[in-house]
């Protein structure tokens, strides 16, 4: 068996540090045109410059995603923007739109193409139809089951490449094929801008009675009819190596650095775990219980076992147990001083948690609170503001301070 890539969500230089920094083997993330999430901080050419040295020093992928679908006016530059990506490095173009993948095979033939999941493949007929035509990898719809998946699998050839999605937030819609946004907000989502309505609650009205609001009565917290639970997989690696998936995609451009670590750190040492010994590998209950601390939606197993695992949930909100305080930048041993850039309000005395790439993690009470001139505070109340503690655990550059709400 060969040991699938972890794939992970960069929607900036910092939380492409966390991905590879806590074990991915691989990132995906936006330019400055023709990606999906046009309000995530995405790249432009010296961030992306920054972002593919630092990968590519630690032996890791970066993967530039072009997965829009383009009206003419989205098409003008492409020619250029596709040499420029090319020189700087980028380890694969993530489409969707032929025309992309035709102007990329004409200007950057060299180039490494993954299919994304936008084009909605969920089949072994058109995943050989795109292989044929110049594709390595093919991002398969998340509407699939386990089943499929390995029955695709066993139709390919060697020389193409599976992707799945294994955690994350799931789209109501077919594969992101959501016209609702544009419907309501005039924002596409096919073009990098949606509004997600599939989160807003709703009521009835009657043509005849203008104004009158009715409750659809789903429960006491609301009614969300098309909301999502969020896939989790981490209590399925076997499941997942054995159908021949040959990467592992977590979802979250838009999510948190803390979240990017969390949930690398935990499938990176589910599936370290599982190829040191696959016969006698246990799920250890701790890679979940740290899955549940970063902001989620109540999780499930997408489609992977059938349709009876029920995606509608019941709230639009997120669980959000923990948040991130603090980054270590700096520790003094010589007297056991730590330098922390804030991330959220923390106070002295607080109980945090450090969330580091190896190892459990542990807690620690912040004491003698000092700003950056040294003077004393009980509070680091400003965002990203720099602040030192006294500890005599040895913190690292780059542990994540995380505390419980």
């Amino acid at each position: 068996m060969n040991k699938p890539e972890i794939l992970a969500p960069a929607g900036n230089f910092e939380k492409l540090k966390a991905a590879i920094d806590f074990g991915a083997d691989a990132v995906y993330l936006g330019g400055s045109k023709l990606n999906l999430r046009a309000f995530a901080d995405n790249f432009d050419t010296e961030k992306l410059k920054q972002g593919i040295s630092y990968a590519h020093e630690r032996g890791k992928k970066v993967y530039l995603t072009m997965n829009v679908f383009p009206h003419n006016q989205d098409l003008n530059g492409l020619e250029e923007y596709l040499i420029e990506v090319r020189d700087l490095g980028i380890d694969a173009l993530i489409v969707s739109d032929a025309g992309i993948i035709m102007t990329a095979k004409e200007v950057v033939p060299e180039m490494e193409l993954h299919l994304s999941t936008q084009a909605n493949n969920v089949n072994y007929k058109s995943a050989l139809y795109w292989h044929k035509q110049g594709i390595k990898r093919i991002v398969l719809a998340r509407e699939l089951s386990l089943n499929e998946i390995k029955e695709i699998r066993e139709k390919l050839p060697e020389t193409c490449e599976l992707e799945a999605f294994v955690h994350g937030s799931m789209c109501i819609s077919y594969s992101g094929r959501c016209l609702l946004s544009n419907y309501m907000t005039g924002r596409d989502s096919n073009r990098g801008e949606c509004a997600q309505p599939c989160r807003y609650k709703y009521y009835l009205t009657e043509e005849k009675r203008p104004g009158e609001y009715f409750d659809i009565n789903q429960d006491d917290k609301g009614t969300y009819i098309m909301n999502s639970k969020d896939l989790c997989m981490i209590e399925y690696i076997p499941e997942l190596v054995e159908a021949g998936i040959t990467s592992f995609k977590i979802e979250g451009r838009m999510k948190s650095s803390y979240y990017v670590a969390a949930v690398v750190k935990a499938y990176r040492m589910a599936v370290d775990s599982y190829f040191e010994d696959p016969k006698s590998y246990k799920l250890n209950k701790k890679w979940l219980e740290d899955l549940m601390k970063p902001s989620h939606r109540i999780y499930y197993t997408g489609f992977y076992f059938g349709d009876k695992n029920s995606q509608v949930d019941s709230t639009s909100s997120y669980i959000r147990d923990y948040d991130i305080v603090g980054i270590v930048k700096d520790y003094n041993e010589e007297n056991n001083t730590a330098t922390i850039e804030q991330r959220n309000r923390v106070f002295e005395n607080d109980t945090v948690e450090v969330l580091r790439p190896q190892n459990d993690n542990f807690k620690f009470e912040l004491k003698d609170m000092r700003d950056k001139n040294g003077n004393k505070i009980s509070v680091a109340p400003c965002a990203q503001m720099i602040y030192t503690i006294k500890t005599d655990l040895k913190l690292k550059i780059g542990d994540m301070l995380i505390k419980e709400k």
